[in-house]
């Protein structure tokens, strides 16, 4: 399931999106500055991002340059300025998309749509190294400083996303989401179980810490 961030102050428009998204079977977040965008951000990773560009405080020229300093992710711009030189320089500062309002929410819907296919098409690394630690997407084969660790599918999914966003923290929604691609429906010790296994095979192999433990917020690739 893709999750996608709305950041939009107008709660009406805002809202609208949600329920038009959260129907049509996508898992969302509502911000309502660019703040609060790149808080959440800083907590879960999107597939998406719904940008507006009249923001409290931090305006979306600010918002977009601080995400494409963070991560790749996709956005979509949203703005009542339909200028033409408007839309080539948010296009040229990295944005995805530009959607002019007021839309049509089945054309907002089939942009997304758009954008979410061209990312599950992009071509992934297939090999992540990290301090003596190698994972093969290909193989599927995961070594420790050249001994070979045997983890389960869901333990190599975990690794896999931690090792792909090194210095992105992670969820237990997102990392569930990922693993096991099944909705996240409340908090249980799941996560927690299969963290502390993978940890403890990665000690018998190396002293170095790999999972770091991030607290209220969820886990990430250690240092």
């Amino acid at each position: 399931m893709a999750v996608i961030l709305i950041v939009e102050d107008d709660l009406n428009i805002n809202n609208m999106i949600a329920e038009a998204l959260t129907k049509n079977q996508y898992s969302c977040i509502q911000a309502f500055s660019g703040t609060e965008a790149l808080l959440r951000m800083e907590q879960q990773y999107f597939d998406l991002i719904l940008l507006d560009l009249m923001l409290p405080g931090m305006t979306g020229d600010q918002v977009i340059q601080k995400i494409k300093s963070i991560e790749e992710t996709s956005v979509i711009i949203i703005s009542a300025n339909d200028e033409l030189d408007r839309k080539v320089d948010l296009l040229s500062a990295g944005a995805e998309d530009y959607v002019t309002k007021p839309f049509e929410i089945k054309e907002l819907l089939a942009r997304i749509a758009v954008q979410l296919r061209r990312k599950s098409k992009r071509p992934v690394d297939t090999l992540y190294t990290h301090k003596g630690l190698s994972l093969n997407c290909v193989t599927y084969q995961v070594a420790l400083k050249g001994c070979d660790i045997s983890l389960t599918r869901q333990e190599f999914k975990i690794l896999e996303l931690l090792m792909n966003y090194p210095n992105k923290v992670f969820s237990k929604q997102d990392i569930y989401q990922y693993a096991w691609d099944e909705y996240y429906v409340g908090e249980d010790k799941t996560i927690n179980v299969h963290i502390s296994n993978m940890r403890q095979k990665f000690k018998k192999v190396s002293r170095d810490e790999y999972i770091e433990t991030v607290w209220g917020i969820g886990f990430k690739l250690s240092k």
